[in-house]
């Protein structure tokens, strides 16, 4: 219990401190016109207020990612602990603020136009191709799993397809309609839900006489059931990306951006957004251990056919929280999803639309988009879940990584404390080049061979980013929207 509650306050205080660090490092400056302010649209640059905004951004980022990945993560044993923590605070939350305040004073551009500006013609060609598909694969992902869960608690002719067509067609509605007109109205409702979930199983473990055995005393080694093929470095930092780091947040933040009313806002928005979400991780982290017992009791959970992270989520909500639980867990394990998936398809809207310079104020030039997307989409759920889910994983954090040596240029172009995005991008270039090296989706090489590989590609980096810094200091220049 104390563990969790030292981690707890840390990460509220890491909001306040190193937040505000971060913020100042940036350099916000309140009398700057937003995108939502300067041309607003009707449809994706639409100014709303904060609070709207923020539980927006925070369902676009966290929808399942904070709940599943911090139960498959916690299995690794107390190290996902740490991760939660200092990932959320020095690397997950400096990533979504910085990258969406690139995008601010890029007219809310999207994630891809973004890097290319700081790191050049190749690389905005590679995140275009990289962003969309890694944004086709989540909203593949996010049809399969609730459609799924909703096919086993309905009558048989509400099939898996019965359910996949229904989320399809919302997710067209999300992806075509103004901003303010399905996405603003339901999503408070249900990220309201989501945090409220996590409050109420916050309070259990704190006043309802549950011990949370995280083992941290014994040593950060690795518990996980599979250890030998499930290295703790680097598949911790893989398998929790939303509830830490993750490079989709960075295709969500440009969204958020067009509908922003000031640039002080930023930090309670995207720095804030995060650090909930890694709240909502650490809760489900302690409560999947705290349910079932201990690390060794959570792997012989997972060990029953059939056991999923879903699962886990409705019983720990029926157990600890009775009926209304069972409502709450529906809610998290259907609707957060569902509200991941439209969000990260509108986005593939928005970027495509910026590669070809198409306005979007038209319906039809949106269909014209959306359309031909949500038939790749539907081609792409074909393929076995639990690869697309490995992919998915592995490209988003790929995507954190480019994001992050993006806004480091950007920073050492304007003689600023780029050390604040160096650091965890040169940790996260380790982690998911030595992954996709001894993944068994990759090239399936020896654990210290792969880890090799990783540490070498870093250091080139760092060797091309200081060979170049005195001549990125040398052509500080203005952002084309100052």
């Amino acid at each position: 219990m104390t563990t969790f509650l030292i981690s707890l306050a840390v990460l509220v205080g890491g909001y306040f401190v190193y937040g505000l660090l971060v913020e100042k490092v940036f350099g916000i400056d309140p009398a700057r016109l937003t995108p939502a302010v300067k041309h607003p649209d009707g449809v994706d640059f639409v100014p709303l207020p904060t609070w709207k905004v923020f539980m927006i951004q925070f369902l676009n980022i966290a929808g399942v990612g904070p709940i599943f990945g911090a139960i498959m993560g916690v299995m690794f044993g107390p190290a996902a602990f740490l991760w939660i923590v200092f990932g959320t605070i020095f690397a997950g939350a400096v990533h979504d603020f910085t990258s969406a305040m690139l995008s601010l004073r890029q007219d809310g551009v999207s994630l891809p136009e973004v890097v290319g500006n700081e790191l050049g013609v190749g690389a905005r060609q590679v995140m275009r191709v990289f962003s969309v598909v890694l944004l086709v694969l989540v909203g593949a992902v996010f049809v399969i799993t609730p459609s799924g869960l909703l096919a086993s608690m309905t009558p048989d002719y509400m099939d898996v397809t019965f359910w996949a067509v229904v989320i399809f067609l919302y997710y067209l509605f999300a992806t075509m309609l103004p901003i303010d007109k399905l996405i603003g109205k339901l999503y408070p409702l249900f990220g309201g839900a989501l945090l409220f979930m996590a409050v109420a199983l916050m309070g259990v473990m704190l006043f309802g006489g549950v011990g949370i055995p995280d083992g941290m005393a014994d040593g950060l080694y690795n518990r996980h059931p599979q250890a030998e093929t499930h290295a703790l470095f680097p598949m911790l930092f893989i398998s929790i990306a939303c509830g830490a780091l993750s490079g989709f947040h960075a295709t969500q933040s440009p969204m958020m951006a067009r509908c922003l009313k000031n640039e002080r806002l930023a930090r309670p928005v995207f720095y804030g957004a995060m650090v909930a979400e890694g709240i909502v991780a650490l809760i489900w982290a302690a409560a999947a251990i705290a349910f079932t017992g201990g690390y060794q009791g959570l792997a012989e959970y997972m060990a029953v056919d059939g056991h999923t992270p879903g699962t886990l989520v409705h019983d720990v909500s029926i157990g600890w929280l009775g009926a209304f639980g069972g409502v709450l867990a529906i809610i998290g394990v259907v609707a957060a999803p569902i509200t991941t998936g439209d969000t990260a398809l509108r986005s593939v809207r928005l970027i495509v639309a910026d590669t070809l310079k198409l306005d979007q104020r038209k319906f039809l030039k949106r269909a014209l988009i959306s359309i031909p997307l949500f038939a790749v989409t539907f081609a792409v759920m074909m393929v076995d879940f639990q690869v697309l889910w490995r992919y998915f994983a592995w490209s988003n954090q790929s995507l954190a990584v480019f994001t992050l040596w993006a806004v480091t240029v950007y920073l050492a172009r304007n003689r600023r404390f780029f050390y604040i995005t160096l650091i965890p991008a040169l940790f996260m270039t380790v982690v998911t080049v030595s992954y996709i090296f001894m993944a068994p989706e990759g090239f399936s090489l020896d654990i210290d061979l792969s880890l090799g590989i990783g540490v070498t590609a870093a250091v080139v980096l760092l060797a091309w980013f200081a060979a170049k810094l005195p001549a990125m200091r040398r052509e500080t220049r203005p952002l084309a929207a100052d």
